[in-house]
């Protein structure tokens, strides 16, 4: 059985990816950092319905730490699907920004993406086999006001998707990024119906399952000559 980690598992859109790969019978590493308790509920939500599922808990930003647990994960089997999915928001107009605001969202996208993703790079290579999604945003493509460090991150995943992706081309492992727009989950609770109205084409928040569903095909076996792509999952926004 393949096993898949997916960084940010305790969130909608992070549960969701976490339940369709396991229905794709996967084992599925279920992260979190302070939401620990609702990785657990996800992991049981899998079990429950017989997929197989355990929690994990580290912060993204610890390079050290997460090298450690990793090297754990990775033993006996390695982990050869990776869903970079962890990320926050801190949002304000560029003008007033904190540094303190902008390192957060950026260290958390971004060196998050590196710490975990660099260190199981080696077990994918050598297995000649793996998945990479990096999950971006619709914010990387359109921009967002308040968000100036929220979409660069975002966009910093897209050179690095592609990038990789060239990289890891001849060896069998696939580097996507999937860019939701408005979807259900506590992020997206500030938007109102009129809101979304006028922004959504298709006059609709998306659901967390569409996001998932294209995640699990990204992951999936009959994924393997897709590589280096930016797809939004969006209404029609972008």
């Amino acid at each position: 059985m393949r096993r898949a980690l997916v960084t940010g598992g305790s969130g909608a859109i992070g549960g969701a990816i976490c339940r369709a790969l396991a229905s794709g019978g996967l084992h599925v590493l279920v992260h979190a950092n302070a939401s620990v308790d609702r990785a657990r509920e996800t992991v049981e939500s899998i079990r429950s319905t017989g997929g197989s599922a355990e929690t994990v808990a580290f912060d993204v930003t610890d390079r050290a730490r997460v090298a450690e647990i990793l090297a754990g994960l990775s033993d006996p089997q390695p982990v050869q699907v990776l869903v970079n999915n962890a990320g926050i928001h801190d949002d304000a107009p560029l003008a007033g920004m904190s540094g303190a605001q902008w390192d957060s969202v950026v260290r958390v996208a971004l060196d998050g993406f590196y710490n975990v993703t660099q260190p199981l790079l080696l077990p994918m290579i050598r297995m000649r086999w793996g998945r990479i999604v990096n999950i971006s945003s619709v914010a990387a493509i359109l921009g967002n006001r308040g968000q100036v460090n929220y979409a660069a991150a975002k966009a910093g995943l897209h050179g690095a998707t592609r990038a990789l992706a060239v990289e890891l081309a001849s060896r069998g492992v696939t580097v996507n990024a999937v860019a939701p727009g408005v979807i259900e989950s506590e992020m997206a609770s500030s938007f109102g119906a009129e809101q979304i109205e006028r922004l959504v084409p298709m006059r609709r928040a998306g659901k967390p399952e569409e996001v998932a569903a294209l995640v699990a095909f990204l992951a999936s076996e009959q994924a393997g000559y897709i590589s280096g792509q930016i797809i939004g999952v969006n209404g029609g926004m972008a």
